[in-house]
């Protein structure tokens, strides 16, 4: 099959490859439907950018797509590639600008039919409490220099330093909530500044705060693993690292720009610009990223925080009958040192996702404990309008997409498409029919965001599921949402 002048082999029902050509040094590899493939790849530049990034030097196996596949800067979004350490570089476009967007989920102990007529009100109560939208601030006291840099060396660690959390919380957030190896040196103080008024806001744009209940279970035993049952209240947060992580993004862009010059690199676009792992520039981008996630990590942890707070004040609840916990925290936009097997032998690679979640199985050594029996949690969202997902890791993961599995719905329609679909129309008033309770800071989002503005979700998550790399356990529907 030809898309856009690119050939498409099938693989398997819901797996297919681009043939490595002229300069690619490995084949790319696309997971996606072919009902998905004619309505949303005939008019992307995706598959073009899944064949520049098999050009970068040192990557393994494949240039991997994940079904929400869609247009990004340099990586396509829903991209993977593993990059072997010696040989291979790191590249900002294949992390992106909001260096660990992420998801967390959160599970409560209480039925949704028990609250049902406070949600109007939780809604307002959060909306209160969570600043959302562009150059949102105060969530918490604006911190100092030295407490910024002690946010982007601990992560959640400092949340819970500051009592936003409890110590379990950490447990349940993926690398314990903190990148090791971050440095606050290497982030710019342009960065720091655009940070320090940022911790416990939610942003803008695709970013939320959404009041869920379950609605369908698939996998019984999982399920109760992760501490879901069927009617259950829950709240997931998507957000990143905010101004921050945009502009360590922004300031190594630039370094890396000119290392890829310096370094020889004969890329097939500027915006796949990137350094070798083991070269300064490499380990000082790899450094002020890694400060970065744990930016947005601890950003997580106190909106969550913040969270527990307005549920306990709308319901009028203690702790203990509220059961707020965390079941985990996944980062979709990252990159990673990582080990997986290649060619039949265990080796470090470093692992860039873009748009793309990890996905490890049971046993792992890199979930928690409470975990191993079933594997890592997927947290897979969706569209304000319809339902997100959640799965679970497996092995057939880690030996095809090195622990991969996809991110979200994708979008569907560019913001101004969206925007021009919503003319004349009450979005707040057609969500509310569906009994979603929806705040933001104004219409422009809530249009922008607009349900048809993102691919039906459960199509992506029947191709990662179908194909075994991550399997679902439950569904959730959205009864309120929070946005920017």
């Amino acid at each position: 099959m030809i898309i856009n002048g690119i050939e498409l082999n099938k693989v398997r029902e819901n797996v297919w490859d681009i043939p490595a050509a002229g300069n690619m040094r490995v084949p790319g590899r696309i997971y996606i439907s072919q009902n998905m493939i004619d309505k949303n790849l005939k008019n992307d530049e995706a598959l073009k950018q899944v064949m520049n990034v098999a050009h970068l030097p040192g990557i393994q196996k494949f240039s991997l797509a994940m079904p929400d596949i869609h247009w990004g800067y340099g990586f396509p979004i829903g991209g993977v590639a593993a990059m072997d350490l010696d040989e291979g570089v790191i590249s900002p476009g294949g992390v992106g600008y909001d260096i660990n967007c992420g998801v967390r989920l959160a599970v409560t102990s209480i039925e949704y039919k028990s609250v049902e007529n406070k949600i109007e009100q939780l809604i307002s109560n959060l909306f209160e409490n969570i600043p959302t939208g562009v150059g949102a601030s105060g969530a918490i006291k604006k911190l100092s220099p030295p407490e910024m840099k002690a946010v982007l060396r601990k992560g959640s660690v400092w949340a819970l330093e500051n009592n936003l959390g409890n110590p379990s919380d950490v447990e349940f957030t993926e690398e314990s909530g903190t990148l090791k190896n971050a440095n606050a040196e290497v982030v710019s103080s342009r960065a720091i500044e655009r940070g320090v008024d940022q911790v416990g806001t939610l942003g803008s744009g695709n970013h939320f705060l959404e009041v869920d209940v379950v609605d369908e279970i698939y996998d019984e035993r999982t399920a109760e693993v992760f501490g879901l049952f069927k009617g259950q209240l829950v709240v997931m947060i998507h957000t990143g690292s905010r101004g921050l992580g945009y502009q360590v993004c922004d300031d190594y862009l630039k370094i890396l720009i000119k290392a890829s010059e310096k370094y020889g690199f004969k890329l097939p676009d500027r915006q796949l610009a990137c350094a070798p792992i083991n070269s300064q520039e490499g380990k000082e981008y790899l450094a002020a990223m890694q400060a970065a996630a744990n930016f947005a990590w601890n950003n997580r942890q106190v909106i969550m925080h913040l969270a527990k707070k307005s549920l306990l004040k709308t319901f009028g609840m203690k702790e203990s009958e509220l059961g707020f916990r965390l079941v985990y925290d996944v980062c979709h936009n990252i990159a990673k040192i990582e080990e997986h097997e290649i060619d039949g032998a265990m080796k470090k690679v470093c692992v860039h996702r873009k748009g793309a979640t990890r996905a490890f199985p049971p046993g792992s050594k890199m979930i928690p404990s409470k975990y191993k029996s079933v594997g890592q949690p997927v947290l897979i969202p969706g569209d304000m309008g319809r339902y997100s997902f959640v799965a679970v890791g497996t092995e057939k993961a880690m030996r095809e997409t090195f622990g991969s599995s996809c991110h979200g719905a994708g979008r569907n329609l560019s913001r101004k498409k969206a925007m021009k679909d919503a003319k004349g129309r009450n979005i707040v008033d057609e969500l509310k029919q569906k009994g979603i309770v929806i705040q933001a800071k104004g219409y422009r989002t809530i249009a922008e965001e607009m349900p048809e503005a993102y691919k039906d979700v459960s199509e992506v998550v029947d191709v990662v599921h179908n194909e075994g790399i991550s399997m679902k356990v439950a569904k959730l529907k959205p009864v309120g949402v929070i946005k920017g």
